[in-house]
């Protein structure tokens, strides 16, 4: 069966090669997202390694009960790297979450960094938003972590019900006002107790994360862990 799956896949491969979302260069058969080169070059946060501590960590020390956050790479608009989140956004590429989403589960994974958690909640899209791309790129990333890891995903618990347009441009103060009272909850008995890993595809001010976590914590969710793609620096 192996063989099999091994055949079609260079098949594929063959017939409708694929690129490198960060160099261009075509990706050879053992390269899923992003060659060899460029998965050597990513700029690796490492939080995973000092998972509390860590300066994504502190954006949520005193705002939620956080427990650990980690991001694989660090993020900068308009840099080479940030084409993975530009083509999985806005090119149509959700595979590129479930990719690099099983990625950063599997360095993770290293540090221990799932233990003890109860489930997986992707930052939801509003429905408008989510019809307009055709998916939830945190869908897709959580998607990814799920599969590496096996923790189960919930993605009923929490409904984004209104969309007050992109953070890109907003201030630290404007992201946050943005993004107030945007969650309602749904399955109160299914969070409560419950150790939540929240997975999104950047943090930034950390606005979005908080704003989920507390509607959250209306059902009683206890403890929060945080794994992103990109972190972008302060």
């Amino acid at each position: 069966m192996a063989q099999t799956t091994s055949f079609w896949h260079r098949l594929i491969m063959l017939i409708a090669p694929r690129a490198c979302p960060i160099c261009g260069q075509r990706l050879t058969v053992g390269e899923e997202v992003i060659c060899a080169r460029c998965n050597l070059h990513l700029p690796r946060t490492h939080f995973a390694a000092n998972a509390y501590e860590n300066e994504m960590a502190k954006l949520f020390w005193g705002r939620i009960p956080i427990e650990r956050a980690a991001a694989l790479f660090y993020y900068e608009a308009g840099s080479e790297v940030s084409r993975i989140i530009y083509d999985l956004k806005y090119h149509h590429h959700p595979e590129i979450g479930w990719e690099m989403g099983r990625l950063a589960s599997q360095e993770c994974a290293r540090d221990a960094f799932f233990e003890g958690i109860d489930m997986i909640v992707p930052i939801p899209l509003a429905k408008r938003r989510e019809r307009q791309r055709g998916y939830n790129q945190s869908m897709e990333i959580a998607r990814g972590v799920a599969h590496a890891t096996g923790l189960p995903i919930r993605s009923k618990v929490v409904r984004r019900i209104r969309f007050e347009g992109s953070q890109t441009q907003q201030s630290i103060q404007g992201r946050h006002e943005n993004v107030e009272g945007v969650f309602e909850l749904c399955r109160k008995a299914d969070v409560q107790g419950k150790h939540i890993l929240l997975i999104d595809d950047i943090v930034t001010s950390g606005a979005t994360i908080v704003s989920c976590a507390n509607e959250l914590r209306k059902g009683g969710a206890a403890h929060f862990s945080i794994l992103s793609l990109g972190f972008a620096k302060h």
